[in-house]
């Protein structure tokens, strides 16, 4: 009998920009997470994040979620081969849809999006904190990733190439600032406690639910 190739590894997929900024994300969630609980992590990708942080973070529940079943297999591939019992199946989860799916019940300590809100129109991000502010736990969090400008302007040129880049992909793509997304969080009680500086000119943004 020969090989049989479609397996659960063959779905893995990898991003290289995933395996360099893992470990300086991990540091900021860190010192952030309580020592139990429990995260949703919104548009999970490939899985690597997922995989590296349930591992990484023991004691916290990792649920990870994306739209695509291509990412989905992905993260199961992942998942399959981390092994970590904290580590949950991904969901189907896309933050523009009315209501997020019925299977989530649970409140969560923290929701991440890492490298989404610039490659997504601006009703996702609205539609990521809003969804954020109902299954937030009170006094949760959500942790954004990515390139934001500042007061208006990019923090460096390659942030405004990039920026030129996505809006000749989609024109409702972009580099968001970060005043405007403290302002849509606030529409959705949650306050920006914290902008940190990460490698690579991109920022860690905290905000948190009353």
């Amino acid at each position: 009998m020969g090989d049989r190739p479609d397996t659960q590894h063959d779905h893995k997929q990898h991003a290289p920009a995933a395996a360099r900024n893992a470990a300086s994300i991990l540091d900021v969630l860190t010192g952030c997470l309580p020592k139990t609980g429990a995260v949703l992590e919104i548009a999970s990708g490939t899985g690597q994040h997922a995989a590296a942080f349930a591992q990484a973070l023991p004691h916290i529940a990792w649920q990870p979620s994306d739209r695509s079943e291509n990412a989905r297999a992905s993260i199961r591939a992942w998942r399959e081969e981390a092994g970590a019992e904290n580590l949950e199946a991904p969901v189907n989860l896309d933050v523009m849809d009315r209501e997020w799916p019925k299977g989530i019940s649970r409140r969560f300590d923290a929701i991440v999006a890492i490298n989404l809100i610039h490659v997504a129109p601006w009703a996702a991000l609205k539609g990521l904190l809003k969804g954020s502010g109902q299954l937030l736990a009170p006094g949760g969090f959500v942790y954004l990733y990515g390139p934001f400008k500042q007061g208006g302007e990019h923090t460096a040129p390659s942030n405004a190439r990039f920026d030129l880049s996505l809006r000749a992909q989609d024109p409702e793509w972009g580099v968001r600032d970060i005043d405007n997304v403290e302002k849509v969080g606030a529409e959705f009680g949650l306050q920006l406690e914290r902008v940190i500086e990460m490698p690579a000119n991109n920022f860690s943004l905290i905000l948190r639910r009353g």
